[in-house]
């Protein structure tokens, strides 16, 4: 079979591990992004076991688990600091293979753009439409055109391919609460576990990095679009909400750079009647994105990545691949969204009645519980690796 030809669009985590993914296939790979370049600034991303399976098929799982920090565990708590449930970090690994990796997002793109050939990544190529022309698939972007074999949208939230292709499909919806993230300088002495504490509408959670940093994250339940752009007055608003909450939260946050906190409102987007319209195929946020509740926006971007190529993988007919891959990804990924969505809103709870309702279950719930809980979705395994036979064939 001649080589093929891939237009990725979008260099995220996604769109770069798809690329590496077909790339180690013998595809001819393009990645177009829009950015000056490809990286990512000021936050942190947390790779669940199933996200560390996807790397190993790429060849890349230790190298990244390299790049960050492995806790010993970590929890919930409650907003007078009282755990909940705690998860042990061995345990994860007993049970899925690999642990709960954290590291700086701008350590996994670059891991992942320098598995790739340099003269594949396009930055500053913002793509204008997909459209057909005649036998042909063509990609309109700014550095002229491209047709190639295969376009995957790996676009983001407001994706342009998904707008392009399912005009009328939902566009995203604001899930009712903003956060914030920020990483801290290196402390002396770094909590040893990570932790969520739930509040009354609002949580703030951290996790360690390496070199002693930690990655924080806020949320607070507010209407859309109050963000002020400014980081300096975002840094105050995280003290007034959360200064007073338990340690280590005054502490972290006096350790935050104040020009260093970033403001998003969440979204997540509605179910999609496919990922795959002829030979263009979404993935990432372009298909599902969800809300940061289960950690799993990434991990579940890396396992788009990795079945997609496999579905790929020596098919002649690359329309009946996308449909295959489709059937794989579109009902997981549903499902994961909804169980964030829904993990979000029991953690934005605010009526004191149900959040003392919430944290009592919390507490109750036996943590082998909470764990055999998390297996549908840290359990995964790439298709057509000895795991996943092994289980097709023991159902």
């Amino acid at each position: 079979m001649p080589q093929r030809a891939a237009t990725i669009v979008g260099g995220g985590i996604g769109g770069l591990a798809a690329a590496v993914a077909l790339h180690r296939r013998g595809w001819r790979v393009e990645v177009l992004e829009r950015a000056p370049e490809f990286t990512e600034i000021g936050a942190g991303i947390s790779l669940w076991p199933n996200a560390l399976h996807a790397l190993d098929v790429l060849g890349l799982a230790e190298h990244v688990r390299a790049l960050g920090a492995v806790e010993a565990g970590g929890g919930v708590r409650d907003r007078q600091g009282r755990w909940l449930s705690r998860t042990d970090n061995a345990e994860l690994t007993r049970r899925f293979g690999h642990p709960l990796v954290v590291l700086h997002r701008a350590d996994l793109l670059r891991a992942l753009t320098e598995a790739l050939p340099a003269d594949s990544l396009r930055s500053g190529s913002e793509v204008y439409a997909v459209r057909e022309d005649g036998q042909d698939l063509v990609v309109d972007h700014r550095g002229g055109e491209s047709r190639p074999d295969l376009v995957v949208g790996a676009d983001g939230l407001r994706s342009v391919v998904r707008r392009t292709l399912w005009p009328e499909a939902a566009g995203p919806r604001y899930a009712g609460y903003t956060a914030w993230r920020m990483i801290t300088e290196p402390l002396a002495e770094p909590p040893a576990e990570g932790a969520a504490i739930w509040g009354r509408g609002e949580r703030f959670g951290y996790t360690a990095l390496p070199g002693g940093r930690m990655y924080c994250f806020a949320t607070a339940s507010l209407p859309a679009g109050g963000a002020t752009g400014s980081s300096d007055s975002e840094y105050a608003e995280l003290g007034r909400r959360f200064g007073s909450w338990p340690d280590p939260v005054p502490a972290l946050l006096a350790a935050v750079p104040a020009d260093a906190v970033l403001r998003h409102d969440l979204y997540d987007l509605p179910p999609l009647p496919s990922f795959a319209s002829g030979r263009v195929a979404l993935l990432g946020d372009a298909a599902h994105a969800m809300t940061p509740n289960l950690g799993q926006g990434a991990c579940q971007a890396l396992e788009d990545a990795v079945t997609l190529a496999h579905c790929l993988d020596g098919a002649p007919d690359v329309s009946a691949a996308l449909r295959s891959y489709d059937r794989l990804r579109r009902p997981r990924t549903r499902a994961i969204t909804r169980r964030s969505a829904r993990l979000g809103a029991v953690g934005q709870l605010s009526w004191a009645p149900a959040v003392l309702l919430r944290d009592t279950a919390a507490r109750l719930m036996p943590t082998r519980a909470t764990l055999r809980s998390m297996k549908p979705v840290l359990g995964w395994t790439a298709p057509g690796t000895p795991s996943a036979m092994t289980k097709s064939e023991s159902r």
